[in-house]
């Protein structure tokens, strides 16, 4: 089965007026060409909500048109004068023009087009004046019609005066009460549900999944406003009709993808390029940036790094002289074509992110704070858990849209309530209640102040926890894993989750025994928690080394990394327990991704100097690791040739009989991990 077009869709654009040239055609091309497009608008209906009567008379005089031009074809003799050819090709410009402008109404969001009803009638009557136009110019007369055809055009002109009717008194009557609910949202005013209903009905939004394509169009129409203006008030409407959709219809339930597409997007997920992937978050980049020292990272990642008081390159360790960031569009191409090779849906979080930026009004907050109230009252009577679940699933969707709408969320206290819904009991009677009750905590926990409401709400953390350990289904473990992911870039937070056992096991058990992406998460969070010496204590006391060892060959890279982390932090006890690991490490050294060769190395490097000679003898027993190494020296990263010659150095010393635990001034590079939400944690799903 094919993934649905909804998955990918096009990038709305209104060309203007000028965008149509008249093609090259000969005479009779010209004229069939004419006919095949009107035929084309007579085939589109006339709309059925709005500017309905604009649109039936330009339709059907277009569908008169196309008597004329095929009693042109059937005479070629009679336009071969350059006036009328001149006409014709003006002609064909105005079709594509009305063309253009039917398929954009019937194609976009009708709130939009409420509020834009006057242009657009206006463009209506222009066009209907220019068709008036053209026939009144056009040489009749020399084209020898039948009388017939010659009365048909005198028909066609003489409705000028219909087409210069202003727009349906109905249409403006409603844009009028729109305006008004959106004004008295602005001001607090809670809509009159009948109005609100009356309204959607008129337009014909009459069930959520009316209104969520409404939603859609309307995301759209975001994007194509170049003024801020306008991009607040498509936003303002986005948050009333999302308000409408809760009042009016209820709660929906998630749409399931097909089978066949959740394959896909699993299957991928095990096999993102190293390049495609963020070296914070090791997850798909999603607006690829550079930083001043050259490497790569997702927008989001290195910016909520750089704000939480770094001043360094995560990968290098090298001071930022700046922190400005370039955008890497040749990569962010790559992802994307990368993305629907693989049917999956790609939307650059910098994108949605810049389109909404600014331009957030007080109808649309007005309308985001009414929309969290009225789900959290039908929560607050202990509905069903079928209602429930179509409600936390609407908390879910409002919650990843963006700040304000997590804040809105959780100042109006809707955290006590998802915790109700994380426990063992609520999965096994309804699993997808557990999954949009972690979900909607972990969007939640975006948001820096929301991380505190979270830490010290009574029951949250051990909710989060139990989901973890013992969630219905694996979304609903990683997205636990995800949710103590995004807590632990508070340090404070970092230090009391690292501390505590049931933490730690379970992200090993989920790392260790997961599924898809869920055991990315897990070591994910196992990353950020090894950014505290204390939380490295418990990680190896539960196996940590083990555990990456045995996950090395399915998740390279992020095992490799996590390894490095910890032997920097850890201690000598942590370098005993890598000996291990050595092996391994080899063997990545050997066959590993670029960015794998370069973190075995260093850990290596690491090993070799606290552990003595009985690590280096241990590695020097390696099969071709001097080939390897030199290898390395020749073909890796910066980081990586510098850690290269290193470990060649640490070799040849103990081969002759030196001390093995040498400094190396030429490289003062610290492990750094991350304290960032991954996009997967932004967005999900």
């Amino acid at each position: 089965m094919a993934v649905s077009p909804h998955a990918f869709p096009p990038r709305k654009r209104r060309p203007p007026a000028g965008a149509f040239v008249s093609p090259r055609l000969s005479d009779v091309e010209l004229v069939q060409t004419l006919i095949h497009l009107s035929q084309e608008i007579a085939s589109l209906r006339p709309f059925q909500y709005l500017l309905r009567s604009c649109s039936l008379s330009i339709v059907r005089k277009v569908n008169l048109l196309a008597v004329l031009f095929e009693e042109l074809l059937r005479r070629p003799t009679s336009y071969c004068s350059p006036s009328a050819v001149l006409c014709l090709e003006e002609m064909y410009i105005l079709l594509q023009r009305i063309k253009t402008l039917i398929e954009d109404c019937c194609n976009g969001s009708k709130m939009w087009l409420l509020l834009q009803v006057e242009l657009v009638s206006d463009s209506f009557r222009e066009l209907n004046a220019d068709l008036t136009t053209l026939l009144d110019v056009f040489p009749v007369r020399e084209a020898q019609l039948s009388d017939d055809v010659e009365e048909l055009v005198a028909l066609i002109k003489n409705q000028r005066s219909r087409a210069g009717a202003r727009a349906d008194p109905r249409d403006d009557d409603l844009r009028r009460d729109v305006l008004a609910i959106l004004d008295g949202i602005e001001r607090e005013v809670v809509p009159d549900q009948a109005k609100l209903a009356a309204v959607f009905e008129s337009l014909g939004l009459r069930d959520s999944s009316s209104c969520r394509e409404e939603m859609e169009s309307l995301e759209e129409e975001v994007q194509n406003q170049s003024d801020e203006k306008g991009k607040s008030q498509a936003i303002a409407l986005i948050g009333l009709v999302r308000f409408a959709k809760f009042v009016l219809y209820g709660g929906s339930t998630p749409p399931k993808p097909p089978a066949e597409f959740r394959r896909r997007k699993s299957a991928s997920s095990l096999a993102i390029p190293a390049d495609f992937r963020c070296p914070i978050t090791l997850d798909l980049m999603r607006d690829p940036v550079v930083v001043e020292t050259g490497q790569t990272y997702d927008r989001e990642s290195i910016t909520l790094w750089i704000q939480s008081g770094h001043n360094t390159c995560p990968k290098t360790g090298q001071a930022l002289a700046h922190t400005n960031l370039i955008p890497n569009r040749a990569l962010k191409n790559l992802i994307s074509l990368w993305c629907r090779e693989q049917r999956i849906p790609f939307e650059a979080s910098g994108d949605a992110a810049t389109a909404r930026g600014g331009a957030r009004s007080k109808g649309a907050i007005g309308a985001t704070k009414m929309t969290a109230s009225f789900l959290l009252r039908k929560l607050s009577g202990g509905p069903p858990a079928e209602v429930a679940d179509g409600v936390v699933y609407e908390l879910r969707e409002l919650a990843k849209s963006d700040s304000e709408s997590r804040a809105c969320i959780a100042e109006a206290g809707a955290i006590p309530h998802l915790v109700r819904y994380l426990g063992s009991d609520v999965a096994s009677e309804c699993p997808t209640l557990q999954v949009n009750a972690i979900t909607t905590m972990l969007n939640l926990s975006i948001l820096e102040a929301n991380k505190a409401r979270i830490m010290e709400t009574d029951g949250a953390l051990n909710g989060v926890i139990e989901v973890l350990r013992s969630g219905a289904t694996w979304e609903a473990k990683g997205n636990a894993a995800a949710t103590i992911f995004s807590l632990s870039s508070v340090h404070s937070y970092m230090r009391r989750l690292g501390r505590k056992t049931r933490v730690v096991k379970g992200l090993m058990d989920l790392a260790r025994d997961g599924h898809g992406s869920a055991r990315r998460d897990a070591l994910a969070a196992i990353l950020n928690l090894a950014g505290d010496r204390e939380a490295v204590a418990s990680l190896l006391e539960g196996g940590m080394v083990e555990m990456v060892c045995g996950v090395m060959e399915s998740l390279q890279d992020e095992a490799v990394t996590i390894l490095e982390a910890v032997v920097k932090r850890g201690g000598l006890v942590a370098v005993m327990a890598a000996f291990g690991a050595i092996r391994k490490l080899s063997t990545v050294l050997r066959e590993g991704s670029e960015r794998a060769r370069e973190s075995a190395a260093a850990t290596l490097v690491m090993i070799c100097r606290k552990g003595g000679s009985d690590a280096v003898a241990q590695l020097a027993t390696m099969p071709g690791i001097e080939r390897v190494i030199w290898e390395l020296m020749g073909t890796g990263t910066v980081r990586a040739k510098r850690k290269a010659g290193s470990l060649l150095r640490i070799l040849r010393r103990w081969a002759a009989g030196l001390d093995c635990d040498m400094a190396d001034s030429g490289d003062t590079t610290n492990v750094t991990t991350s304290t960032t939400t991954t996009t997967r944690i932004m967005l999900p799903s």
